[in-house]
């Protein structure tokens, strides 16, 4: 992976960005990049992670949860206990409760959803490296219900039940393209569909699962057990 190197009148930030999808990849490192304030590391497994971090310290970890070498729940706890300074950014999709506070438990300072805008995932960013934690209003949400639910003794839902929405198929396929924060023209592409009919499939999700948004998309099929991250 090469660095992006950025011009800027003080140092720019140390980042290391782990995801393993590429085009998610290089949207999340062009929007940390876009001020010129941080350089940017990539790495799409674990491995390479700890390669990087061999490398030398960073500023800035940004990273996903789930890579194809594993949970970076225990990289990220590593990275905190070697470097104390290091500031860690959980960047992904609404996962279930027990990853969420075991990344927190972990050193994750916090969480944004992956389809947040550009300018929302680099100012996210920057707070983290001020020392703020800031958390995506959807996870937020997410994690008070689910602890609401625990306290009231409601378990979470291990597969689709009766009353699960019907999603078809194709709707399913497109549903895991929104869970992995993979843009409309990158989730037409990958499941070989025509760009324009994708938005029709995307609204009959919404409107089977109740929603408005994406975030929320996710939650529902988690909690309908349509989907497991």
């Amino acid at each position: 992976m090469q660095d992006s190197d950025l011009d800027g009148g003080r140092p720019p930030h140390r980042v290391l960005l782990i995801e393993d999808d590429p085009p998610i990849r290089e949207r999340l490192a062009r929007a940390l990049a876009a001020h010129g304030d941080c350089r940017v590391a990539s790495a799409g497994t674990l491995a390479e992670a700890r390669a990087r971090l061999a490398e030398g310290e960073q500023d800035l970890i940004v990273s996903d949860l789930r890579l194809p070498d594993g949970l970076a729940i225990d990289l990220l706890a590593e990275a905190r206990e070697r470097h104390p300074g290091i500031e860690i950014l959980v960047i992904s999709v609404l996962g279930d409760e027990t990853t969420i506070l075991a990344a927190i438990a972990a050193g994750a300072s916090g969480y944004l959803l992956k389809d947040a805008l550009p300018e929302d995932i680099h100012a996210t960013a920057m707070e983290v490296l001020s020392g703020g934690s800031p958390i995506s209003p959807s996870i937020a949400r997410f994690i008070v219900r689910r602890a609401r639910q625990e306290s009231a003794g409601v378990p979470a839902a291990a597969g689709p039940g009766e009353d699960a929405p019907r999603l078809t198929p194709r709707e399913l396929d497109i549903l895991w393209g929104i869970a992995k924060g993979l843009t409309y023209n990158e989730i037409a592409d990958q499941l070989d569909l025509s760009r324009h009919t994708v938005p029709g499939h995307i609204k009959a999700i919404y409107r089977k699962l109740q929603v408005q948004t994406r975030g929320e998309a996710v939650y529902e099929a988690i909690q309908c057990g349509l989907i497991r991250l």
